[in-house]
């Protein structure tokens, strides 16, 4: 009977055009309010003139507003009401919370959220070996003579394309299919809350143009994000830059190598100076970069920024891309040895980990601040409601 009630309740709530906010969202929404009535950081980024585009702050609001955040950390250090002020604002940390809230929620299957609040270190590598050591049994079943052949093996000659295909395919079909279906959700609920237009070309160049530059890493200023010593740096949006691009580039090489192989009927492996390869390894080496610097600056962050709960998916993560560009850039390198089947065991093994997890893991933050900076370029090209309002 209880359970009825609620759903009868969760109902008549949404009927009024009301969700029941989560502690998380009810801080984000007690903090926006003194934000809003100070509004000393409203040229800081995006979250801000959106903010003062509302008098309340509902459900679909605040997971809008909390994607928009990059956690800059700009808006805490110039706030005269963050800790130890009684009002204990912290925007960067609050919304931090709200995201990993709207990851879990916009899931899809819906079941797979609580993946969000396990996806960790320990189970990135763990996953990554368990898959390698797969992938190895595989190996072993087409070549039995893996490890006593006296040739240098290629690729193809211990893993077949076929299998390549049959392993990655479904993943990355899956992948595509739960971030879309997270993707239709969450647009779905913030569309209404930032005006039933769609993106005219000029919102869509700006909101891309602000995705692919990480504008709103600047701190307002064009100097960066606080050092917990509050002095500025650009370390966060490069490391971001150098990940983002340096993946890009290594996707652009293995699609490239499949229209070669399918289109052109060219198999691997090719010479040092195609496309492919020329792609794989400058991806590879800025992607390795840009993990490791990622990497530091999550160990050595200050612990008001950010929410440190989320500190193992981000771990996780970043550790699948530092393993999955490492054992590339290896296998680049040692490829003509005896241990390159060991070293693409565990090289696929991490490549396969990192597509298993990514509906669930930090990589849907990109997703869904993508399409809220989209919703943000739609939304400030429109007359304020509040204005609407008074009129």
């Amino acid at each position: 009977m209880q359970a009825l009630n609620q759903l009868v309740q969760d109902a008549m709530d949404t009927a009024q055009g009301h969700l029941v906010l989560s502690p998380n969202e009810a801080e984000v929404a007690r903090q926006l309010q003194i934000c809003n009535a100070c509004r000393y950081c409203e040229g800081f980024c995006a979250v801000f003139p959106a903010m003062t585009r509302r008098l309340s702050f509902e459900k679909n609001d605040i997971h809008y507003m909390a994607n928009l955040c990059h956690s800059c950390g700009a808006c805490l250090h110039a706030c005269q009401y963050a800790d130890p002020h009684d009002f204990q604002v912290n925007i960067p940390q609050s919304m931090a919370k709200v995201r990993l809230e709207t990851y879990q929620a916009y899931a899809w299957p819906k079941s797979m959220g609580k993946w969000y609040q396990h996806n960790g270190l320990w189970i990135a590598i763990c996953l990554t070996l368990s898959l390698a050591f797969f992938i190895t049994l595989i190996m072993l079943r087409q070549n039995a003579q893996l490890f006593d052949s006296t040739k240098v093996l290629g690729f193809y000659d211990v893993l077949n394309h076929n299998a390549l295909v049959s392993l990655f395919a479904p993943i990355f079909l899956f992948d595509v299919l739960a971030l879309g279906m997270g993707l239709y959700a969450f647009l779905s609920n913030i569309t209404p809350v930032t005006g039933e237009v769609a993106p005219s070309s000029e919102a869509a160049m700006e909101a891309t143009h602000n995705m692919l530059s990480l504008k709103y890493l600047d701190g307002g200023h064009g100097e960066g994000c606080n050092n917990e010593d509050d002095t500025f740096t650009l370390a966060k949006r490069r490391a971001h830059h150098m990940t983002f691009y340096g993946f890009m580039l290594c996707f652009a090489a293995t699609s490239v190598a499949t229209f070669y192989h399918y289109a052109l009927g060219l198999q691997a492996p090719y010479a040092w100076s195609s496309l492919p390869k020329l792609l794989g390894i400058v991806g590879g080496v800025s992607l390795l970069l840009g993990s490791l610097e990622l990497a530091r600056l999550n160990l050595s962050r200050h612990k008001d920024h950010g929410d440190a709960k989320q500190k193992p998916m981000d771990l996780g993560f970043i550790a699948l891309l530092i393993l999955a560009s490492s054992t590339g850039l290896g296998l680049w390198l040692m490829g003509q040895t005896k241990l390159m089947p060991l070293l693409y065991a565990l090289h696929l093994g991490s490549i396969m980990a990192l597509f298993l997890t990514l509906p669930y893991g930090k990589f849907a933050h990109g997703i869904y601040r993508g399409a809220s900076l989209v919703r943000f370029s739609v939304e400030k090209r429109q007359a304020s409601r509040l204005i609407l309002k008074e009129d």
